[in-house]
């Protein structure tokens, strides 16, 4: 006997699940609905099937092929428009006139007996045996009564409660014999039980109802949905299961990558290459795709989750249906009921509230409040380029096929036959990546220089010398599973903003441009480039005083690329230094906060049995620069800054100092007693870059370890500082710590604050408005300077939904009043 499952409904209901997937196609415990249908008829002997399929039908053909892998004969019947139950079969009847068969629908999760189904068909000697099954509300379902012998009496299709006269409903499982399609018209739309049926039981056809035991649920509904995946964890139903009970109630599929300090409470399943990390919690009826990403301190309870989705730290899903490819970030929260489509984006701390539907392809800006389905419009605002040039996490957010299309659009904006110097850090990421995005630019035409792993400052050199930009590919500061791909100018600079809309604007339009096959680009791998980089440096900088000062430094390399150009840059400055953690660790290419504050605290016990003048620390990438003084103490980051500043402006005496608009007044103080001025600029390197490219500039720090010595570029480069910072110990014969003493002790406090897109122009109107009489800058952001020289600056963030506050006072309290006061202000903007 042949079977035929109807798999060509849109399912309207269930959307947006089923906005961009054929309802068969749903995964019902990791596997499509219509393959527990198959893996059913097989198991009764049913292996030659015949699908109806209409909607999305390719995708339905594309999966099951012709049912090898299920060791079963598929073949297909089309619907050029929807024909109704009867009619979608009728349009099979070529592949059924031979013989009784079985008619199914793809998208009910069942394990009748179907065996004893078609023995009850032929014991009766039925034309139509009607599958019947008791459920309490029969409100959705055509309620059907039969008499003693089993043959049908009555349907009547969805009644309301007044009408119904039996709990007994048609689960739209049929046998049939081939002489029923006499009474089903071709290419109209026809239904069974609205117009075969009561056709066949006026004319006194025997048509019979078989009441069968066992699970049935009609997948129609989200709340249906979700239900037929808890009972499947139940074991209510008898479906397979791929992969292993590692205790009871909890399946782990293979190749799945589960901590032991994850939480797991069954009954659950996870799918096939997941990977779920310490501390994520995982409760009952909770459901976890194939290749999906569980962060630390994420909590499921109750959640589908389809295939490739990332679910980020502190995250919280409820009782949700979350759709393929979608990225869930840090710290959102989904409530009961509500369902996110394919590939969408939830933004960090955002709320998704109960029942709400995001369709397919949405963003949901961080932070958001989301309490209405996102249909059309997406309640968010995409920002290609961030603080750090395009960032993202690494195959999540940020894939080989994002990164062509960048390197693609980058191209495009260059003229053909343009050179491109390309660089990455020593992660296996940024290498994949920075492959890709070779292969994207030659085919735009663009010749490309591959440095291969330098340090980015080393990067930025080569890319100034006649390259027409350069990109640097590397982890995200602090952020080991993201990654950062920088787009640099001629000048080896951060692109500008002007080049960053260029280029956004490209990639957005996807407006690639292609090279003919003779004029694809050429790559090279230039030679020498350490050689060349501290030959250039140590000409440029002055290192007068060095070979004779007897100055001992401990330099930490990190781990990092900095530590490739640091064999030839110390031979040849003939200092006595120690160099430790050089060796290259591709399993850490970056170091989170934490890590970072370590290495420090190892460095400065160091410096101190050893005796040193300072300890240096470079960043992974060679770019900044963090201190410890003689004595092994940390000189944070800010007062670095400050102790670099002092340094420069009592040797140069004159000259313009460039610093971001957040750093402490007291720089001025130090500026204006050795006679140099402030230049304040915005917080984008790209501003400190420009300002440090004046004649008269003699020194520019965003209080973060970068350090710009104009002398040599105009951009951060550790290197640079710490040749500098060398030259001026030695020829001012005082300690950082002596340096550090003289210089007045500031209280700058941060706060961030999360801002929707939306009002983020609102909230700054407020601010102005605030401030009233007091001063005001706009130099960035807004800063408001009270009478008593206390200040307060409020600054939107140009990349997430986030507003950050710097409030200095004269002492921390002081500091802390003024923050308070002001964050009030954003907050009820905000709201």
């Amino acid at each position: 006997m042949k079977a035929v499952v109807m798999a060509g409904g849109e399912g309207t209901r269930l959307r947006p699940m089923t906005s961009s997937m054929p309802k068969p196609l749903l995964p019902v415990a990791n596997r499509p609905i219509m393959e527990h249908v198959l893996r059913l008829l097989k198991r009764h002997g049913l292996s030659e099937t015949v699908v109806t399929v209409q909607f999305l039908a390719s995708l339905v053909r594309n999966y099951f092929g012709d049912g090898e892998e299920l060791d079963m004969e598929l073949t297909y019947a089309n619907e050029e428009k929807p024909l109704g139950t009867a009619g979608s079969v009728k349009n099979a009847e070529e592949a059924l006139r031979d013989d009784a068969f079985l008619v199914i629908s793809g998208d009910a999760l069942t394990d009748f007996d179907l065996t004893d189904l078609i023995r009850f068909h032929k014991e009766k000697g039925a034309l139509v045996t009607v599958c019947l099954t008791r459920v309490p509300n029969p409100l959705e379902f055509g309620i059907t009564i039969v008499d003693e012998e089993g043959k049908v009496e009555r349907f009547l299709e969805k009644p309301t409660w007044g009408q119904v006269f039996s709990d007994t409903v048609n689960t739209g499982i049929y046998v049939m014999e081939p002489e029923v399609f006499d009474y089903v018209e071709p290419d109209v739309p026809v239904d069974w039980s609205g117009d075969v049926f009561p056709q066949l039981m006026k004319e006194g056809k025997p048509v019979y109802g078989y009441i069968a035991e066992g699970y049935w649920e009609d997948v129609g509904t989200h709340e249906s949905y979700v239900k037929a995946q808890a009972d499947v964890l139940e074991g209510k139903v008898d479906v397979d299961i791929d992969g292993f009970e590692i205790s009871p109630g909890v399946w782990v599929a293979e190749g799945a990558e589960v901590h032991p300090d994850a939480v797991l409470r069954g009954p659950l399943y996870i799918g096939d290459y997941a990977k779920v990390e310490a501390g994520a919690e995982l409760r009952e009826h909770t459901i976890v795709g194939s290749n999906v990403v569980v962060k630390s301190g994420a909590f499921l309870h109750k959640a589908v989750v389809h295939d490739n989705v990332y679910i980020g730290q502190q995250s919280n899903l409820r009782g949700c249906v979350i759709g393929k490819n979608t990225d869930i970030m840090r710290a959102a929260r989904i409530e009961d009921g509500a369902v996110i489509g394919d590939e969408c984006l939830v933004g960090e701390e955002s709320i998704v509230q109960g029942n709400v539907r995001v369709y397919p392809f949405k963003t949901i800006e961080a932070g958001a409040f989301v309490n209405t389905s996102v249909i059309w419009e997406s309640r968010g605002q995409a920002h290609l380029f961030g603080a750090r040039g395009v960032s993202g996490i690494l195959n999540v957010e940020i894939t080989p096929e994002v990164a062509v299309r960048l390197a693609g659009a980058y191209a495009t904006t260059l003229k053909k036959g343009s050179t491109v110097t390309i660089a990455r850090d020593h992660s296996r990421g940024a290498r994949a990546l920075k492959r890709a995005m070779i292969s994207a630019l030659q085919a735009s035409a663009i010749d490309v220089r591959d440095v291969e792993n330098v340090p980015l400052p080393v990067a930025r050199q080569q890319t100034a010398r006649g390259s027409a930009g350069g990109i640097m590919v590397r982890t995200t500061p602090g952020v080991p599973d993201s990654v950062d791909i920088m787009f640099l100018d001629e000048r080896g600079a951060d692109l500008s903003l002007a080049g960053q809309r260029k280029l956004d604007r490209v990639y957005a339009r996807q407006e690639y441009r292609r090279a003919f096959p003779g004029e694809i680009g050429d790559l090279h791998f230039p030679s020498s480039v350490y050689d060349s980089y501290t030959g250039s440096l140590l000409r440029s900088l002055d290192t007068e005083g060095i070979g004779e000062s007897g100055l001992k430094v401990v330099v930490d390399a990190s781990n990092g690329s900095a530590g490739l150009v640091l064999p030839s840059l110390l031979g040849r400055l003939g200092v006595d230094s120690l160099t430790i953690n050089p060796g290259l660790d591709e399993s850490r290419p970056t170091e989170t906060a934490d890590a970072r504050r370590a290495g420090l605290v190892r460095l400065g016990e160091i410096v101190a049995s050893a005796r040193a003048a300072f300890g240096v620390r470079f960043d992974p990438v060679g770019e900044r620069l963090s201190l410890v003084d003689e004595r092994g103490r940390i000189i944070e980051d800010d007062r670095a800054l400050l102790v670099m500043l002092d340094l420069v402006a009592a040797e140069r005496r004159s000259g313009r100092v460039a610093l971001p608009v957040t750093t402490t007044r007291i720089a001025e103080q130090v500026a204006a007693y050795h006679g140099t001025q402030v230049e304040w600029t915005t917080t984008s390197p790209d501003d400190l870059t420009r300002v440090g490219r004046g004649d008269d500039t003699i020194f520019g720090g965003d209080g973060r370890g970068g350090f710009i010595v104009p002398e040599f570029s105009s951009v951060f480069d550790g290197a640079a500082a710490f040749v500098r910072l060398i030259g001026l110990v030695a020829r001012t014969q005082l300690t950082l710590s002596q340096i550090d003493a003289r210089i007045p002790r500031a209280h700058v406090l941060k706060r961030d604050l999360a801002t929707p897109w939306a009002v983020k122009g609102l909230v700054m109107r407020h601010v102005v408005e605030a401030a009233g009489d007091r001063s005001v800058d706009t130099t960035d952001g807004v800063r408001v300077v009270e009478a008593d020289g206390r200040w307060v600056l409020v600054l939107p963030d140009p990349a997430e939904a986030v507003t950050h506050l710097w409030a200095e006072g004269p002492d921390d309290a002081s500091a802390q009043q003024l923050l308070d006061e002001w964050s009030a202000v954003v907050d009820s903007a905000g709201r």
